[in-house]
This record gives structure tokens, C-alpha cells and sequence, in this order.
């Protein structure tokens, strides 16, 4: 079977056929983050596995199901760059 396949088609490489292998390693990596934190407070157990999940679940999320298949470092970016190129113009009326 031959399939023809356009020029402008953008193939991207997916782990699992849905994320990024960049979000997975960002992923894996906050993770890690989030667990050396975490392991360093002497917390009871259940105290720690529940602020892992508070603090690791809404990345995990917006991972799986974040914006129409954006690569979440690019959100991240564009986010960061509203955050500091925000202004507030205050217009007086005469």
C-alpha cells in the first residue's frame, strides 16, 4: 500500500500517540522536584502523598488534556510573556 502524504505535513513524535516527549520530561522532571521538597519537611505520609497530588496533578492535566495538542513548554512560555509584558494603560477622560 503506498499513502501519499502532503509536504506540509508537520509529523510530530508522541509518547504514547498523545504528549510531547518534551511535557513528558518536564513532567518527570517536576515531579522529582516535587518529591525532593516534599521528602526534605518531615511530614506524616498522608500529608505528603496529598501535597504531591495538589502540587503535581494540575501539570499531569494540563499535559493530557491542555490546549488543542500545544506543546505545554510553549504554553508555558507564552504564559510567562503576558506575565511580564502586561501593562495596564490608564486613559483620564477631559
Amino acid at each position: 500500500m503506498k499513502f501519499i502524504i502532503p509536504q506540509n505535513y508537520v509529523f510530530k513524535n508522541k509518547l504514547f500517540g498523545f504528549m510531547d516527549y518534551s511535557t513528558a520530561i518536564l513532567n518527570v522532571i517536576w515531579a522529582i522536584l516535587v518529591l525532593i521538597i516534599i521528602n526534605i519537611f518531615p511530614l506524616s505520609l498522608n500529608f505528603k502523598i496529598g501535597s504531591f497530588i495538589i502540587l503535581y496533578f494540575p501539570l499531569l492535566l494540563f499535559s493530557f488534556f491542555g490546549f488543542n495538542n500545544e506543546n505545554i513548554l510553549y504554553v508555558l512560555s507564552y504564559v510567562f510573556k503576558f506575565i511580564k509584558n502586561s501593562t495596564v494603560y490608564f486613559y483620564s477622560k477631559d
